[in-house]
């Protein structure tokens, strides 16, 4: 009894007593305790007299009163575990939502509708914000160039707000109490779901069993198999998550610093064994078409060049980053188009903008990506940055040539009525028609002017 009272608990009838983990642990150290569990709970005289679920001093998180519960849900390990726990051990009405970004097709939404069922949700829908998602992120991560440390396309970061935001909006509209998801405590996603939650439905509980028990994947398998849900079990050791801009990949390799993932961990492999080359249209600094085909939607341009890349297993790597709260971590992902379309549309635009337009591009984009990938989505001056990249692209239309072989690929060369490189001036390193020689000398003497001062200045004062 003293240790759940040091808790702060106080008396309440044994018929009203919570199942709070951290109330339970003080009973354990009990020798009546064999007899409680065995009894499901209710006739500890002890237990009775010492909680009071109205006024707890310590608890773990509020027991809703709301009982319907929205869950972010892709249908993966961690979701699937959070939508049995949710239902079987919280009696939660769970309404599973699917945000898709772009990343499944008909076939795929269906299997994981069926999944969502069999798991006992309540209600299963899927919003659709792939526009809005490239309309409001992907054009701008273009337009950037934006690789978080130069490896990562921000595959999955990127899309986490969009979902967020998705799921807050839809849980508000069917009148729910909670949000739920599936992060660990140990990744960005939990950091970025909870602040989107917190920005705009602060007034819901956000419920995350995996986090909240700290649990590993071994053991959400275990309480799935317990609860007759059978699963690829070999496959879900590797935790997926595909979008419309590249594919994660994480599995035990990638917990240490020394492995990499093998070749089964990958969702696309390798089919295409001959080389080929592919021209990339843009206009404005989107992809428009390939091949000289147009398309309506850059969206359906993404589509179709990662039906090309992908087969080759282009823009397999593994992303080693600084998570938001501070650890170092890895992930592995496979981003064929957008690594393809980043690399491409970086190459027109050296040849296309001036040394100081791409200088501040590349300061503003990495600002850019280091704020979307921390789930700062929403702070104002995303839109500022926004602006400015958008700015930089209203001449950028050109053809890229890139060469795709099997794991690897290669830029050509690019064509462009805006090409800066053009002969009509000079060619490099050849001959120059636009100045002469006497131009290059005054040139030369101006611009090494005040270095030529500094060093005279300090000569002088040296022999001094």
């Amino acid at each position: 009894m003293k240790l759940n009272s040091d808790l702060g608990y106080k008396p309440v009838p044994f018929s009203e007593l919570t199942n709070d983990d951290e109330f339970w642990d003080g009973c354990k150290t009990c020798k009546n305790y064999d007899i409680l569990t065995r009894n499901n709970r209710k006739h500890c005289l002890c237990t009775g007299l010492i909680f009071n679920p109205q006024a707890p001093k310590v608890s773990r998180r509020k027991v809703p009163d709301n009982r319907l519960v929205v869950l972010a849900f892709s249908g993966g390990l961690d979701t699937s575990y959070c939508a049995k726990y949710l239902t079987v051990e919280e009696n939660l009405e769970v309404h599973s939502v699917v945000v898709n970004t772009g990343g499944f097709d008909a076939a795929e939404l269906e299997e994981i509708e069926k999944r969502a069922y069999a798991l006992g949700v309540k209600q299963h829908v899927v919003l659709d914000e792939t526009e809005n998602f490239y309309q409001n992120c992907i054009r701008y991560l273009i337009y950037g160039n934006v690789l978080k440390n130069n490896t990562y396309p921000l595959s999955v970061s990127s899309e986490r707000v969009f979902q967020a935001v998705a799921i807050a909006n839809y849980a508000k509209q069917i009148g729910a109490g909670n949000i739920a998801h599936g992060s660990t405590g140990a990744g960005n996603d939990q950091v970025r779901f909870d602040m989107i939650f917190q920005i705009l439905a602060p007034e819901m509980t956000v419920l995350t069993p995996v986090r909240d028990q700290q649990l590993s994947r071994n053991e959400e398998i275990e309480f799935l198999k317990q609860h007759g849900i059978t699963q690829d079990w070999e496959k879900a050791q590797y935790s997926i998550n595909k979008g419309l801009w590249g594919t994660s990949v994480g599995g035990i390799e990638t917990l240490s610093s020394a492995d990499y993932l093998p070749e089964r961990a990958f969702p696309t492999q390798l089919s295409k064994e001959q080389p080929e080359t592919v021209e990339l249209h843009f206009t404005k600094g989107e992809l428009t078409g390939i091949n000289r085909q147009t398309f309506t939607h850059p969206v359906d341009a993404i589509h179709a060049l990662e039906k090309i890349a992908g087969p080759f297993a282009i823009g397999r790597d593994i992303h080693v980053g600084d998570t938001i709260i501070g650890i170092k971590g890895r992930v592995g992902f496979e981003a064929a188009a957008p690594l393809v379309i980043i690399k491409a549309h970086h190459a027109l635009e050296k040849h296309l903008l001036t040394k100081w337009q791409l200088y501040w591009k590349e300061q503003l984009a990495v600002w850019y990506g280091n704020l979307l990938h921390e789930g700062q989505y929403l702070d104002p001056v995303m839109r500022n940055i926004e602006r400015f990249l958008e700015d930089t692209q209203q001449s950028l239309d050109g053809t890229v040539s890139v060469y795709l072989a099997p794991y690897r690929f290669q830029i050509l060369g690019i064509t462009s009525p805006y090409d800066l490189m053009s002969p009509e001036f000079a060619l490099y390193g050849e001959i120059n028609k636009s100045w002469s020689g006497e131009d290059v000398k005054g040139f030369s003497k101006i611009l090494s002017n005040q270095s030529m001062i500094y060093h005279k200045v300090h000569q002088k004062n040296e022999k001094a």
